[in-house]
């Protein structure tokens, strides 16, 4: 899958649009000065979709450990469909074990053929297997099913919250899975599966003679597909890091829903693999699509790299729905599907957090934690299953009709994998999160002008260097610290003198370094009067373990 494929399915997925610290980047400094515990070798790969919510809580990274229980499941063997289930082990597991339900339902629609093979249906998940003929494509197409639902007998429907698919060169066709949080309320249920409509869209790329080295704001005109202009100014992130800010104005609302463009750097003639945290489609002030890109500097030497605007453009769509009348069954999974009523505290003597509930089925096993207040984000920032000396890792999953006290975590079932009525299971939750709101200190940044300028300051007990300077009509902060333990700013004020708020929140694109834009008032004498009010994210690192037997 190319990189816009890879923007449109996290545009289909993913319904957050805010920027985030990048705390990949924050975990491996603190791995690289030795204040982490040890790596885990076996960590299952998953890229389960989950929603971000607000940051309320800071960053201390930190352990914590709860035997859960020791539940009896189906040993698991290798399966593998084209690589199609990279991710998802466990329904290769359920394929192998004949616990798949075979559908073999095909609807065509102008040429098209949707066929749907096998679901399989436990407590924690529906998941359907289907291929789709095209016919005839180019290789710069990319064909895809979009708003698919689920709606049983009296109405009641749930969204599909994942669909993933891959080109079988072999066969000629897509090969895919939709993956729904909706499953039976009984044991067999009569279902609609609605496809709204198939899309077909093309990759188109443009040349971007993009300057790495120059710090000014460089402006392209486009004028193609919608697309008018395109600004981008490169900025330092750290030694070995650039970051890539980038605003995209549309002569016309219609591409904004579909576009996805991103800046590809090639080197060689082949992709570079940009770095984690970038994010996309964060509106700008006029309306612009806004990006933040990473790369390592010497993954994108000067004069070895050639820049591309990568886009998509929308060919063809197939607007009258599909449907299947389908029946689907859980009984298969009924005999290695457990549900353990857990009612422990995520931390000793912290009420805010309780664990609630395991259910364990043959392709997954999934954890259940109550908040005490509704949209309170989880302090812990990853999760892990250790299970007879193999370390699972969970991924946050959020659908639609989540309640919104409820968070859910996901393991997924590896293949080889046996667990017994013996076996014990240990929750383990890394890197907590909490934020500090209580240092309200203005920092005052003084005589702003087009000179780089900068102070340090003490913020939450860390040392703070903040680098600011006017380009233009925008005003640039920078903000680094040498602790390996600070993670970085989650808001900041901007205010002339005592009064007249301008700007109220920001977040930052990294823990290491943040930087906003924010339109000035050319008066100098409101200028030099600016104060810059913030709050920081703290991060340490602790190992902290309480195992809870529960009984079930």
């Amino acid at each position: 899958m190319n990189n816009v494929e890879k923007a449109l399915k996290r545009k289909l997925n993913d319904d957050s649009k805010m920027a985030y610290p990048d705390f990949d980047e924050m975990w491996n400094r603190m791995e690289q000065t030795g204040h982490t515990a040890p790596t885990l070798t076996d960590t299952f790969d998953s890229f389960t979709p989950h929603r971000h919510r607000n940051w309320r809580k800071v960053a201390i990274a930190a352990s914590l450990s709860a035997l859960l229980v020791a539940v009896p499941v189906y040993a698991a063997i290798h399966y593998n469909w084209d690589n199609l289930l990279h991710g998802r082990s466990g329904i290769q597991t359920a394929l192998n074990q004949d616990l798949g339900q075979p559908l073999e339902q095909s609807v065509t629609r102008d040429g098209v053929k949707l066929t749907l093979h096998t679901a399989i249906v436990d407590e924690n998940r529906t998941v359907i297997l289907y291929s789709l003929e095209v016919g005839k494509r180019a290789d710069n197409e990319f064909w895809n099913v979009k708003g698919v639902s689920l709606k049983n007998a009296a109405g009641k429907s749930s969204e599909g919250e994942y669909s993933f698919q891959q080109w079988d060169e072999k066969n000629q066709r897509y090969n895919g899975y939709l993956e729904s949080d909706w499953t039976p309320q009984q044991e067999t249920e009569n279902v609609q599966l609605t496809v709204d409509h198939i899309e077909l869209t093309s990759v188109q790329e443009l040349d971007l003679p993009l300057d790495i080295k120059s710090p000014q704001t460089q402006t392209f005109k486009l004028d193609r597909n919608g697309l008018q202009d395109m600004k981008v100014q490169v900025f330092e992130q750290g030694k070995d890091k650039l970051m890539l800010s980038s605003a995209i104005t549309f002569d016309s609302s219609i591409p904004k829903e579909w576009d996805n463009p991103q800046i590809i750097a090639y080197k060689d003639g082949k992709p570079v693999n940009p770095q984690s945290g970038g994010t996309f489609g964060t509106p700008g002030e006029n309306g612009e699509y806004t990006a933040q890109q990473y790369f390592t500097k010497e993954d994108i030497p000067e004069g070895q790299t050639t820049f591309k605007l990568q886009y998509a453009q929308t060919e063809k769509s197939i607007h009258e729905p599909l449907n299947f009348g389908l029946q689907l069954s859980k009984k298969k999974m009924e005999s290695g599907t457990l549900k353990s009523v857990l009612n422990t505290p995520l931390e000793n003597g912290n009420p805010n957090f309780m664990l609630e509930q395991m259910i364990v089925t043959p392709t997954q096993i999934r954890v259940t934690i109550r908040s005490k207040e509704k949209f309170a984000m989880l302090p812990y920032q990853k999760y892990f299953l250790s299970v007879n000396g193999t370390t699972l890792e969970g991924s946050r999953w959020s659908s639609p009709d989540q309640e919104h006290d409820l968070n859910t975590i996901r393991f997924e079932r590896p293949a080889n994998l046996v667990i017994t009525k013996d076996t014990p299971i240990t929750f383990t939750g890394k890197y907590k999160v909490t934020t500090h709101s209580d240092d309200k200190t203005p920092q005052r940044l003084a005589d702003i002008s087009e000179q780089k300028q900068t102070l340090t300051t003490q913020i939450g007990g860390y040392p703070v260097k903040w680098t600011y300077y006017k380009q233009d009509s925008d005003l640039f902060v920078e903000t680094e610290s040498e602790d390996t333990h600070f993670g970085g700013l989650t808001r900041r004020i901007l205010a002339w003198g005592k009064k007249g708020l301008l700007a109220s929140r920001s977040r930052p694109t990294s823990p290491e370094m943040a930087i906003i834009r924010q339109w000035m008032s050319t008066r100098t004498s409101r200028e030099r009067k600016l104060l810059f009010i913030c709050s920081t994210i703290q991060q340490t690192t602790r190992k902290q373990r309480r195992p809870y037997p529960c009984s079930h």
